[in-house]
């Protein structure tokens, strides 16, 4: 069953997005048995803005939206699990609606229950993969990384705890990180913006309890680059170890070391994905000729990938952070499997800070102890950022009780993933 309907979304600033049409395709299935999806609901919301990185612009950026309705009801309601893409990669929905959902959903409902009679992620995780080859992993990863937090946020909710502590349950040793450490992405390149209004985009940043920023770079020449860094780092009293600086992967090697040179001096928090993210040689290069610490790894969307990254990039456990997105790269299932090989190479999850700035990865990173997560305060609602009533302190954030992701305490996302099955 395929429905449409048009959807205004207004974001926390009060700036309204221009009304597009949310698709949205139903799958029910007709057989009951214990425990159990009775219906899948898919659509796509805008996220767009006028800002841009190095190498993209968001004039065009959407999302995929997803919500699994369950048989279990409490007062009344039946149980539903949400999903979505993080920034950066367009909505999924061809994938979700041919071959992603469609499995899910033409599986046996008991056939997805693990042995304690309950839903398993991971079961679906391999239901919804029936068929497909290896490799070829950049959108089918997205589409299955959304269905994947949507089938998290649902059993977390049915077991009536919030996903940190099933997680950590599941996948942990049972203990979790009460808070999280976060940063402040921003500092994008957007017309007409100066250096005050990077600073004062920065100061407002630290005001809302923020100590370590990111900017963009890549975006302009080195001399240009170099001003805007010294005018955050005015901000920021000098202090080069509280700013992050992103390349989004412009650099070819040449311009690469000549940024490495001249940034070494700043001692910044780390120099992010500074080439192609499959060229390891490139950051092998960089890793043995910048002593500073680098991030990389948001748009490696699997495990074979993420594994070559450890084997041919050079990156060094002692200071190197790995950024693999779980909503991006076939979700919690497969970001499980990532942890398990890193701690086979020598890696602490703790030098693991997921890209993407929302609640899954939040709850992941409390979790399974990871050395934090980004933040995108204000930017790519009404998907983006946390709880409304989630507060930053000194950096870090404390997670709430509320069941599965809470996206209930999201509340213009919430409504917006609400009218998905209404």
């Amino acid at each position: 069953m395929t429905t449409a309907s048009h959807v205004l979304i207004r974001t926390s600033c009060g700036r309204s997005v221009r009304p597009r049409m949310l698709v949205v395709t139903s799958y029910k299935l007709q057989e009951r048995v214990a425990m159990k999806i009775i219906s899948a609901h898919e659509g796509v919301i805008p996220i767009s803005s006028s800002m841009s990185n190095a190498f993209i612009d968001f004039s065009t950026m959407d999302c995929s939206i997803v919500a699994l309705v369950s048989d279990v009801t409490v007062d009344g309601e039946p149980v539903v699990g949400y999903g979505f893409n993080s920034n950066g990669r367009y909505s999924a929905g061809e994938i979700l609606r041919r071959r992603i959902l469609p499995r899910l959903m033409d599986a046996p409902a008991d056939s997805l229950l693990d042995e304690n009679g309950e839903l398993s992620p991971a079961i679906a995780w391999d239901a919804m993969m029936r068929n497909e080859k290896p490799g070829g992993h950049g959108e089918r990863s997205v589409a299955v990384g959304v269905v994947d937090m949507a089938l998290h946020d649902l059993v977390a909710k049915v077991a009536a705890v919030p996903l940190y502590r099933w997680v950590a349950q599941k996948y942990g040793d049972g203990t979790y990180d009460d808070s999280v450490f976060v940063y402040a992405a921003g500092g994008y390149y957007a017309p007409g913006k100066a250096d005050k209004d990077l600073q004062d985009e920065m100061k407002g940043f630290l005001d809302a309890g923020y100590e370590v920023v990111k900017m963009k770079i890549g975006g302009a020449d080195l001399a240009d680059d170099l001003r805007r860094i010294e005018a955050v780092l005015q901000v920021l009293g000098g202090d080069g170890s509280r700013l992050a600086v992103d390349v989004n992967g412009r650099f070819g090697l040449e311009t690469a070391l000549a940024y490495a040179h001249a940034l070494e001096p700043y001692g910044l928090f780390w120099y992010e994905e500074v080439g192609d993210p499959l060229d390891y040689q490139l950051n092998a290069t960089i890793a043995e000729n910048y002593r500073g610490p680098i991030a990389t790894g948001e748009n490696l969307f699997s495990l074979q990938d993420a594994r070559n990254l450890i084997r041919y990039a050079g990156l060094r456990p002692d200071r190197d952070y790995i950024q693999v997105d779980p909503a991006l790269s076939y979700g919690l299932v497969e970001y499980t499997r990532i942890q398990d090989m890193l701690a086979q190479h020598g890696w602490s999850s703790r030098r693991c800070i997921p890209h993407g700035g929302h609640q899954f990865s939040l709850h992941i990173a409390a979790a399974l102890k990871l050395g934090g997560n980004e933040s995108y305060p204000g930017e790519f609602q009404p998907t983006g950022g946390f709880a409304d009533d989630a507060v930053v302190r000194n950096s870090r954030v404390a997670l709430d009780d509320r069941p599965g992701i809470g996206f209930e305490g999201k509340a213009n996302f919430y409504q917006v993933l609400r009218a998905l099955h209404a």
